[in-house]
């Protein structure tokens, strides 16, 4: 069983509906909403959220809204 205390992070990556129930994905699923926990559903999800939590822990986290960041780009 999953405590909230336990992980910062679940990842339930199946690579086919046979490897892993519906039931037990419904069960993971239900278990991170229910403490809060992000849930990673796809390889590149995981990927990609590996690549954000390095770059914020290297100080290149930050947080732009869509408007601020189309403000920042240098036409050519």
């Amino acid at each position: 069983m999953l405590r909230a205390s336990e992980a910062g992070l679940l990842a339930g990556l199946f690579p086919s509906p046979a490897f892993g129930t519906r039931r037990v994905q419904s069960a993971i699923r239900k278990a991170a909403i229910k403490y809060k926990v992000p849930y990673i559903t796809t390889l590149a999800g995981a990927y990609n959220t590996v690549k954000g939590i390095a770059a914020a822990r290297n100080g290149h986290g930050a947080v732009k809204s869509l408007q601020e960041y189309h403000a920042s780009i240098e036409e050519i």
